[in-house]
């Protein structure tokens, strides 16, 4: 599977026929069109509503978040198309030995009312998401800083309750833009102003934000575009014909269905990365059957990946194998074995479980994702080779993730992944996390997660992640069976170059790393 996957098709169509004769090869004839300055792009995305705000810290994701992450503020940090994080706001951040103090020095660079941004704006952005009152998203992941100090104008420094090795991509989380102090130690978020290449022009909720570039941003390599209109098209229908008929340059997720539908389309192309969302079908541990590993092994093997992979997701999308790291994720282990499907190992271990068949019943919805009753019908077909029974209960969409979801032993969820190994793991497979889908307890997995947690070299980090993964896949209660890919769609006006897999739309970066061509 190809991390950065762009659509040949689109690539080629409208390529000089006289480049391709000299031999030139897709990076090649990327480097030779290069970024250009100007020109309006509309960007149809979905994730709007009327209830949206410029809060930071009650913003959800979608289009607020494409809008001032990806042109209007900036982080910390910020992750690059290869999914390091790299200084952004700040010119370089250093952590202690022992990783549990973080000591981040500001780049010099202006809000766009001209103010110098300082670590007391820092301050202010952060400690918006602390404290008991805060209804902030970004709370818990905060939950582990002890205290932040200002070293003078330009130096921030983080205290961690413990070491944290993966602290710097906290820093780059959607949730905690830099924005000004309002005088009194508050934040000012409010007036949307932000130290990003564009201004914030316009902004109705569900509806529409209009940005304008900044002559004085200080990436001299970013912000291409002279305006950015994103409008809110949550129907992937409506988006893709908003695409399709011109009304719109960029689009965000294309379903994997439509895709061929988008394809034939002159002048149209998809932009295709492997990304981190997945699809766990949980078990959980505590509640018979599935408190015996032999029938969660069992389970396991009696699942057909490559099938799911081919007629769910119409093949965008890469095996998943019982563990929630991607395989384009740092610390991936690409030497574990993959699991495949094996009716005749799956009847070995319910034998070893003491059964000589199994009976169970499975909660999805098409609230879960799109596909989900799919992808249990087919669960249910290929298990239904090793002697299992799998009762498929379809729940309404409406009430599935507070009725359903971290309720019913046996149920279909959905993550869109996290950055780092220790993020995923920690948030969904710890012992005592509230998102512990599965009930599972393991105490070497946990010992491993808080002793790679602090660990800075990254040979052992990775030994240490890939045990982890190996003990997720056959002892955890999740079957993993495919990791979904990011499916987005341009007109052919639009360029770019390689594109981040953390998130949709370039890691939510398209507004100031992609330009129009003419």
């Amino acid at each position: 599977m190809t991390i950065n996957l762009i659509n040949r098709r689109g690539f080629l169509q409208g390529t000089s026929a006289v480049a391709l004769a000299a031999g030139l090869g897709p990076k090649a004839l990327l480097a030779q069109e290069g970024p250009k300055r100007g020109g309006t792009v509309r960007i149809g995305s979905s994730g709007g509503a009327t209830s949206d705000t410029l809060d930071p810290a009650t913003t959800y994701g979608g289009v607020v978040a494409l809008a001032m992450l990806g042109g209007v503020c900036n982080n910390l940090v910020e992750i690059d198309v290869a999914g390091r994080a790299i200084p952004e706001l700040a010119e370089s951040f250093e952590p202690s030995a022992d990783a549990a103090t973080w000591t981040f020095k500001l780049r010099k660079a202006d809000f766009s009312n001209g103010k110098r941004v300082t670590a007391k704006d820092v301050l202010a952005s952060y400690n918006h998401h602390r404290g008991e009152d805060t209804k902030s998203g970004a709370k818990e992941l905060l939950s582990q800083v002890k205290d932040i100090r200002a070293d003078g104008d330009d130096v921030v420094i983080f205290e961690l309750e413990s070491g944290n090795a993966d602290f710097a991509f906290v820093a780059a989380d959607y949730h905690l833009w830099i924005m000004p102090e309002d005088g009194n130690g508050g934040l000012d978020w409010k007036s949307g102003i932000g130290t990003g290449g564009y201004t914030l022009e316009e902004f109705e909720p569900g509806v529409r934000i209009r940005l304008k570039r900044r002559d004085d941003y200080w990436k001299k390599d970013r912000a291409w575009f002279d305006e950015v209109t994103i409008l809110t098209i949550n129907d992937s229908t409506a988006r893709q014909n908003a695409l399709v008929t011109g009304e719109v340059e960029i689009i965000n997720a294309v379903p994997p269905k439509t895709v061929h539908l988008l394809e034939r389309r002159p002048n149209v192309q998809t932009v295709e990365v492997t990304g981190t969302a997945h699809f766990p079908f949980a078990m959980q541990c505590d509640k018979a059957p599935f408190d015996d590993v032999n029938v969660r092994l069992a389970l396991k093997y009696a699942i057909n990946r490559q099938e799911m992979v081919e007629k769910v997701l119409r093949g965008h999308g890469s095996l998943g194998n019982d563990h929630p790291i991607a395989p384009t994720q740092r610390f991936f282990d690409a030497e574990l074995e993959q699991r495949v499907y094996d009716p005749e190992k799956a009847k070995f271990h319910l034998k070893k479980a003491g059964l000589d068949s199994l009976d169970v019943s499975l909660s999805t919805s098409t609230g879960a994702f799109s596909g989900a009753v799919d992808a249990a019908i087919l669960f249910q077909e290929s298990a239904g080779k090793a002697g299992i029974n799998l009762n498929v209960e379809t729940k309404p969409a409406d009430g599935y993730w507070s009725n359903v979801w971290l309720k019913d032993p046996f149920f279909v969820g959905y993550w869109n992944g996290r950055p780092t190994a220790d993020w995923m793991f920690s948030l969904v497979y710890a012992d005592g996390a509230p998102w512990n889908e599965t009930h599972w307890h393991n105490k070497k997995f946990n010992k491993l997660l808080l002793e790679a947690r602090t660990e800075l070299d990254n040979d052992k980090r990775a030994e240490m992640y890939g045990e982890m993964q190996r003990i997720c896949r056959d002892d955890g209660g999740a079957i993993i069976p495919m990791f979904a890919n990011y499916i987005d769609g341009k007109t052919d006006r639009v360029g770019h170059g390689e594109v981040a897999a953390n998130r949709y739309l370039d890691g939510w970066k398209v507004v100031e790393r992609w330009w129009l061509k003419d």
